[in-house]
């Protein structure tokens, strides 16, 4: 019995995740540190409260647009691996390694350390309020709490497959918490913060694309039952009604809470706050002051967790399609979870947090992220003109993916104007993966190096105890 568990745990893409699965992985990817740090930069960067709620609005639309996308790319593609393998497979192998480049050097460790500090900034913010604390002790909790989450997802899938579910549920109270107090307030007439809402005098239209990028970080995790696509028990139903279903919970729930916020909290009390969770509850609720950093802090870490939980399985997609090296689709000889994957963003991301800051990674990494989520959908344009036979069980209107498509680019584009500096260093993140690509993945290796490479790739397996897993796609 025991034998047979382990065998079952061993490949962890024959472990079949159901609808409740699904829709607890996508609302605890969703709600995460964004909702919590995210407004902030919505409000500065859209530059009054009422086109900072039409943001949160509209990247809530355009989230269920890209959903919807990726729930009819789930149905015609039956590989896992999201965004890598749906660019792979519709507009080849150079875009799709172009995105795993990307999510390596960029996304990934980029979005990790944004959740990593906001983990730092929520747990410490009580105990130095009213001023915001030290930047090098958020860093330090920071850095702290992302190598816990690495040591669960080294040391079994299933417990980081089960604390993504009963965090989930955290998130929601969180929320809750927020949502509640806020609404009794502004039921009692408590308005007074949302006179003068479209203030033109302090409009920032130049800066809009970062508004909509922190906006879509905050929804961004629609997409995560793409991940684990195989791993899916009837996708074809489960994947549109999962993302359908939680996208619009979360719609729900992000415009009450930011309409919680500002009945609670001015403009310039979100923009100065540095946790506005913990500011809104001093003045909202006092008497959950202790128990919504906790809270938060615990989605935080829900984020990175669901994160690794994914970012394995897309280099576990990449090495079997033959664009990363063997040793990343490897699996622990005991602990049976993907070791070196999630070992992988290690240096990366501890190096991003020692650096960096919140809003300036956030949008270094979107434009990455949503020139290859634009990329991803335009793909599903060019499968359908390509294999119009193919009849897909579930199928979106063609404006749904032209305009996602037209949206996203417009403000990946729009965005050098916006923050230039930033940007640019993402760009020429993608562009070096070109001559990787052509020196590296798409001309056969020479027989010395290949027979180095093997020879590396064999003392590291070694070395970390891990064996090649079989596949099988469902």
């Amino acid at each position: 019995m025991g034998k047979s568990k382990k065998n079952e745990e061993a490949v962890f893409l024959r472990k079949k995740i159901t609808l409740l699965r699904a829709f607890s992985l996508l609302i605890g990817s969703m709600v995460g540190s964004g909702i919590f740090i995210s407004p902030q930069g919505v409000l500065k960067n859209s530059g009054n409260v009422g086109l900072s709620l039409v943001v949160w609005f509209a990247c809530g639309i355009l989230s269920m647009f890209g959903a919807l996308c990726y729930a009819e790319l789930g149905t015609r593609i039956t590989k896992s691996g999201a965004h890598y393998i749906y660019i792979l497979e519709t507009l080849g192998p150079l875009p799709g390694f172009l995105f795993l480049w990307a999510e390596y050097f960029a996304i990934r460790p980029a979005n990790s350390a944004v959740v990593a500090l906001a983990f730092g900034r929520y747990i410490l913010d009580p105990f130095f309020a009213p001023c915001g604390a030290p930047l090098l002790a958020v860093k330090l909790v920071a850095l702290l709490g992302y190598y816990i989450v690495l040591i669960l997802n080294s040391w079994s899938v299933s417990w980081s497959a089960r604390l993504l579910t009963f965090l989930s549920i955290i998130k929601l109270v969180a929320l809750t918490l927020i949502i509640v107090p806020g609404m009794i307030l502004l039921a009692q007439g408590h308005t007074e913060n949302f006179q003068d809402a479209f203030n033109a005098q302090t409009l920032a239209l130049d800066k809009l694309p970062l508004a909509f990028y922190a906006g879509m970080f905050a929804y961004s995790g629609w997409f995560q039952t793409s991940f684990v696509r195989e791993e899916l028990v009837k996708p074809e139903r489960n994947i549109p009604l999962a993302v359908i279903v939680s996208v619009i919970t979360v719609i729900v729930g992000y415009m009450l809470t930011n309409v919680s916020y500002y009945t609670v909290l001015t403009a310039a009390d979100v923009l100065a706050s540095q946790a506005v969770a913990v500011s809104f509850a001093h003045k909202a609720c006092r008497s959950v002051i202790s128990m919504v950093p906790i809270l938060v802090s615990l989605s935080c870490f829900g984020t990175m967790n669901g994160g690794i939980f994914t970012f394995s399985r897309t280099l576990f997609v990449a090495s079997r399609e033959g664009q990363w090296p063997p040793l990343f689709s490897m699996i622990h000889i005991q602990r049976h979870t993907p070791l070196p994957a999630v070992m992988l963003m290690f240096p990366l991301v501890t190096a991003m947090i020692c650096v960096g800051d919140i809003y300036h990674l956030l949008n270094f990494f979107s434009f990455s992220r949503w020139l290859f989520i634009g990329l991803a959908t335009l793909g599903l344009i060019v499968h359908r003109c390509r294999h119009p036979e193919i009849t897909s069980p579930f199928k979106v209107p063609l404006f749904v993916p032209v305009s996602f498509t037209i949206i996203c680019l417009f403000t990946v584009a729009m965005s050098f104007y916006s923050d230039p500096i930033n940007i640019s260093i993402g760009c020429a993140m993608v562009l070096s993966g070109f001559p990787v690509y052509y020196l590296f993945i798409n001309r056969p290796m020479p027989k010395c190096c290949g027979n180095t490479f093997y020879s590396l790739t064999l003392k590291l397996q070694i070395l970390l105890k891990v064996v090649q897993q079989e596949i099988r796609t469902y």
